[in-house]
């Protein structure tokens, strides 16, 4: 049950992320990253307002912290780099955040890396060299192909990376040190999130245009069901029931799932295509599994 939640939950955030990359709308990263957030938040409603906030106030504001770091900044730098980079690419980029994670630990607090570890973050930056020289893929609009461009998507999807790992680092010392549970530190990451987006959703009330309803909110509230409501559920069950180093090698096959949409954004699937998803995966067992 561990190994199939965590490729539904890969498979999921894939096809929340090509929902998201085939979202056509003139708002912004962070205004779509407060519409989901306030969607989600709607949605785990009774996980809300059933948090300890008398018994456990320092736990909750370390993880509405988490929250405001690793999804609102890393989701809306996710989301940036997504519309440039397509989500193949994108999700490459992500397979950093656990190699990164056990760099920082490395670095940061004496944790050793093994001969394997470090082979496996080897794999993982030629995997992040070899999206880098990549094209774009053809539904990428013309505005975004320029050379500048895809190095603003390079440098957001990097971005996006630190964040995530440092919003899981403080969230992951919340749960070590106190009663909470994944799915109340989920909740509350994903309110603290929002509450940091706030200022900018005033502007999301614009964002079904009349000609367009039926198109736009079916895709917003699938991407948001999908990659933020049962992607969360299904981490909290990959690591209820493996082991952190199998969970996070299962949870960190996105890039090859990606492969799955990459035809549908017209990203041809050339021999480096599949070499750096290959790669990716390759390169985060060996450093997790170390």
């Amino acid at each position: 049950m561990g190994i199939l939640a965590g490729l539904v939950a890969a498979l999921a955030w894939t096809l929340a992320s090509s929902l998201w990359r085939g979202l056509s709308t003139s708002l912004s990263a962070i205004q779509l990253n407060g519409l989901k957030n306030l969607i989600a938040c709607a949605t785990l409603l009774p996980v809300l307002v059933t948090l300890p906030w008398n018994g456990e106030v320092q736990s909750l504001m370390l993880l509405l912290l988490s929250g405001g770091l690793g999804i609102s900044l890393g989701d809306s730098f996710y989301l940036a780099a997504l519309r440039r980079l397509g989500t193949r690419r994108t999700l490459t980029l992500e397979s950093l955040s656990p190699v990164a994670a056990a760099a920082g630990g490395w670095f940061a607090m004496g944790e050793q890396l093994s001969l394997q570890g470090w082979a496996g973050a080897l794999l993982v930056t030629i995997s992040v060299v070899l999206v880098a020289l990549q094209q774009p893929p053809d539904a990428t609009r013309q505005l975004d192909r320029s050379r500048r461009v895809q190095t603003q998507g390079l440098v957001l999807g990097l971005l996006a990376v630190i964040c995530g790992v440092a919003g899981a680092a403080v969230s992951r010392t919340v749960l070590i040190n106190s009663a909470l549970t994944p799915l109340q530190s989920a909740a509350c990451r994903l309110l603290g999130g929002l509450l940091l987006l706030l200022p900018w959703l005033r502007c999301a009330a614009r964002f079904p245009q009349p000609r367009q309803r039926s198109v736009r909110w079916p895709r917003v509230l699938a991407a948001t069901l999908l990659g933020t409501v049962l992607g969360i559920l299904l981490q909290q069950v990959v690591l209820q029931r493996l082991p952190l180093g199998i969970g996070i090698t299962v949870l960190s096959t996105a890039p090859v799932m990606a492969l799955l949409v990459a035809r549908a954004e017209g990203d041809q699937l050339k021999p480096s295509v599949l070499l750096a998803s290959t790669l990716a995966v390759t390169g985060v067992g060996l450093a997790v599994l170390s």
